[in-house]
């Protein structure tokens, strides 16, 4: 047998035995062993010190990769909480960076093992172009990444608050939210829209308790600074509507509060509605008017089913003053401008109408909000959500509340206004705590209540009507609020008790320019009656 140094030389290691043919071979081998298997081609051809140290590290991410998709089948909301939180975020920056980098020298030294001056002019050039492509697919994807996280770690910073995270209180997260217009036309900023979103951070289930701005006699928490100023509740006469509080906080109330508190007026209206729902609210969530716009185009639009016709401001028609158009009814995708029209509408309706427009634009909202649209607008939603909210919760709270998130978009979403339609149209003004209480618990009850076997269809009729009226937060209407349903704005009912059809004088169906028409002869009571179950909405 011959020595070692007699043996015949390996041609992947030395090129110059072999073709021009084999070389251009080994030469888009070694590429794309670099690319499926980093040091692989390194151990086969080059160093093999260098290759073993990149083979291990190629290794250890395939293992962590398939260690994260077993956990994330398993339970992906521990994955979601994970990627939630800041310092994790850095984790996977510094990373990806490393691996980018990492990337970059071996292919630059799977280059040096080629020698490309040992290749034909034409296949240089072709393993030259086919490399930079591979560097570009491989590092640029994770230097793509890291950039995209980095986006979205800077935005949590900026926007959410430091401190640890808080535990639900009775099983649940009590988040205020608020919808806040503090445009140049006006002084200061207005809570316009005012919510409180409870969430089981076991099951996901929720419920939104919308508060008309116009509710009276609001009761702040026990031993808050609010509460000392109005111990019997927020009572002044009209002067004290609940989108007053933040207002009058921030104004003549702020040396009460302590230094410690982020936004004087958030925290006082979270006092009001802890006071008022008998839910202790944990933290709050400022929505700018102008930044939502931007936030559902970030998200792709979002889709609703509307009921009914409803208004918006545009362009004057043609030879008219009139600049009123109409959002037809059925299934809708709106832009950020669009939604932000139909959740503000009231034009030949009321506050109550646009209330039910903005729960559903939420529940839409929450339901869109999944892993899948987060990650394919990741970037956009995080540029927009800078400009959109406000908050005092802690970042370190995101983990938790993503994971639940994930949940809520998968389960029953229900809804209570403090006013009509779920109690009567002066409940607003003269609010019985009692009720709310009463209600409240009953529908958390139901959430809590175990699931019913499925039963046969005829059974299960009766049941469903009921529960979609519970779903939407409403109960039994009482009888002030039977008296009341013959407002102008509520839809006119048949002697059956069916809602009444509305049609042009010809008989044909109504369209947008039959309402425009309308409105340029004075018909407005007949547009309000059309527009009487605008507020019916549902999320498809």
């Amino acid at each position: 047998m011959g020595s070692a140094s007699h043996r015949a030389p390996s041609p992947l290691r030395n090129p110059e035995t072999i073709s021009s043919p084999a070389r251009s071979k080994r030469a888009l081998i070694l590429v794309v062993l670099t690319i499926i298997f980093p040091g692989s081609a390194q151990l086969i051809a080059g160093n093999r010190k260098l290759g073993r140290i990149a083979v291990t590290i190629t290794m250890l991410c395939w293992a962590a990769l398939i260690g994260l998709a077993v956990i994330y089948f398993i339970d992906r909301s521990i994955i979601l909480g994970w990627v939630a939180h800041p310092n994790f975020q850095l984790f996977l920056i510094i990373v990806l960076s490393v691996l980018a980098v990492g990337w970059l020298i071996m292919f630059l030294n799977t280059l040096f093992i080629i020698r490309p001056r040992m290749l034909a002019p034409g296949m240089r050039a072709i393993v030259s172009i086919f490399t930079l492509a591979a560097v570009i697919a491989t590092s640029g994807i994770f230097v793509y990444g890291a950039s995209i996280l980095n986006t979205g770690r800077e935005t949590i910073v900026k926007v959410f608050d430091a401190g640890p995270a808080f535990d639900p209180v009775d099983g649940r997260y009590n988040i205020a939210v608020f919808g806040a217009d503090s445009g140049s036309n006006r002084d200061g900023v207005r809570t316009d829209s005012i919510a409180l979103l409870s969430v089981d951070a076991k099951t996901g289930k929720s419920l939104m308790i919308s508060v008309p701005r116009n509710f009276q006699n609001a009761r702040f928490a026990e031993g808050t600074p609010m509460a000392e100023v109005y111990p019997d509740g927020y009572s002044c006469g009209d002067e004290c509507l609940f989108n007053a509080i933040y207002r009058d906080a921030v104004d003549n109330h702020a040396d009460r509060f302590p230094d410690s508190v982020k936004n004087v007026g958030a925290q006082a209206a979270m006092d009001a509605l802890t006071g008022t729902t008998g839910l202790e609210v944990q933290g709050y969530v400022m929505v700018d008017m102008a930044g939502f716009e931007n936030f559902v185009d970030a998200l792709g639009g979002v889709t609703i089913n509307s009921g009914g016709w409803v208004p918006h401001n545009g362009k004057k028609w043609e030879g008219s003053l009139v600049n009123t158009h109409w959002f037809a009814p059925g299934e809708q995708t709106f832009n950020g401008k669009d939604a932000l029209w139909f959740a503000r509408s009231r034009d030949f309706t009321d506050d109550y109408h646009r209330i039910k427009r903005q729960q559903c634009l939420q529940q839409a909202i929450i339901k869109q909000f999944t892993p899948q649209t987060i990650l394919s607008n990741f970037s956009s939603i995080m540029q927009a959500g800078e400009q959109l909210v406000e908050t005092n919760i802690p970042a370190s709270q995101l983990s938790s509340f993503v994971s639940v998130a994930d949940k809520v978009s998968g389960t029953p979403f229900s809804r209570l206004t403090l006013g009509a339609p779920d109690f009567e149209r002066s409940f607003s003004t003269y609010p019985d705590f009692g009720k709310i209480d009463d209600r409240i618990t009953k529908i958390i009850e139901k959430q809590n209540a175990p699931e019913k076997p499925k039963e046969s269809k005829k059974s299960e009729e009766p049941a469903k009507s009921k529960d979609t009226t519970e779903a939407g937060g409403s109960a039994e209407p009482s009888e002030s609020a039977e008296e009341e349903s013959t407002s102008i704005n509520d839809a006119p009912k048949l002697s059956n008790g069916e809602q009444e059809v509305f049609t042009q004088r010809d008989g044909s169906p109504i369209d947008e320019q039959y309402l425009v028409e309308l409105e340029m002869i004075g018909q407005t009571t007949r547009l309000a009656q059309i527009a009487a179950n605008n507020d019916e909405c549902s999320v498809p």
